[in-house]
């Protein structure tokens, strides 16, 4: 796994602070209580030198596990006597005791030294948000893709079946050193964009640094980017168009093609190829739009290196209005 570090930061800091907010708002309960219940006070005062007896009953030598079981028991007594008092002033058992959210990690993200399922939802959560289409991902996944929408024509079906496993096969075996990268050509309203964001959150959740952009947005910051060529702050996006785990470049074509669109994309697509790491594009262009507009080192890699997938059929969204 390989979370974005940002995001990976965020999140980490988030739980160490949650942990000792959970501490603090526990020791304000139980100065509270001792306030106003003043033999409280006493009760945790003696809890607290329980550790101490153990120490000091191992070096005394003698019945160890006689003095211990002693120790234990005033331990059980003195702590029913104080939730006995809790109760009795009008207070639950537990009100001083700390309450974490999670009680399996205790607010720390991990037990022992394995991430807690708590910690891993969150940075799933906070990869979605900061992929770059959230709020698609949220709506769009593999098990509400229909196939339903391309029964008038067997074969498109046929070829959407197997994109649709493809793809699903790709999400679940993600592998950001190893796996492929993709082209998905098709008319407007077939489903890429569906099945793009539903790609992305599987992903997301196996741990990677996943990053979705248009075509148009992506040039438009590497435009912005080289007229700052003065500056030395290094700029996010761009590092991550060369850096995430996954590419997701949507609507390839849309942008104004010129020299320096060109260039910007084949310097790119050529860096990420050569480190393996994969990408993938969908476009509305058919093979020879590509050819005319791009240069042929772009083509060759397009379609020479990437896998593949035609999305064929009627415009789904279409048929929805329709359906209404």
């Amino acid at each position: 796994m390989s979370y974005n570090n940002s995001v990976y930061k965020r999140i980490y800091d988030e739980y160490s602070k949650k942990y000792l907010i959970a501490r603090e708002r526990a020791d304000e309960r139980a100065r509270e209580v001792r306030a106003k219940i003043p033999e409280l006070a006493k009760i945790d005062k003696e809890l607290s030198l329980v550790g101490l007896e153990i120490f000091s009953a191992s070096l005394s030598g003698g019945d160890y596990k006689s003095k211990l079981a002693e120790i234990k028991q005033k331990n059980i007594e003195l702590q029913e006597k104080r939730a006995g008092l809790l109760v009795e002033n009008g207070y639950s058992a537990d009100y001083s005791d700390v309450k974490y959210e999670c009680e399996k990690c205790n607010d720390t993200g991990f037990i022992e030294n394995t991430m807690c399922s708590c910690m891993r939802e969150a940075l799933t959560l906070a990869g979605i948000e900061n992929s770059g289409f959230a709020s698609l991902i949220k709506e769009q996944s593999f098990d509400n893709f229909s196939l339903d929408y391309y029964d008038k024509n067997p074969k498109h079906k046929e070829i959407m079946k197997r994109n649709l496993d493809f793809l699903t096969h790709y999400a679940n075996s993600f592998d950001a050193k190893a796996s492929q990268s993709i082209l998905l050509m098709g008319g407007t309203g077939l489903g890429k964009t569906h099945l793009s964001s539903a790609l992305a959150r599987r992903v997301i959740e196996k741990g990677n640094d996943v990053f979705y952009t248009g075509a148009i947005d992506l040039f438009s910051q590497f435009e912005t980017q080289r007229f700052k060529s003065y500056s030395s702050e290094p700029n996010e996006f761009i590092e991550r168009y060369f850096e995430c785990d996954l590419l997701i470049i949507d609507d390839l074509g849309t942008e104004m093609i010129n020299q320096f669109s060109v260039s910007t994309l084949y310097n790119l697509l050529n860096d990420r190829l050569s480190r393996r790491k994969p990408t993938i594009i969908s476009t509305n262009l058919s093979t020879d739009d590509i050819q005319k507009k791009y240069t042929d080192r772009i083509t060759s890699r397009m379609l020479g290196e990437y896998q593949v997938l035609f999305f064929v059929g009627t415009d789904v969204r279409a048929q929805k209005l329709m359906r209404k």
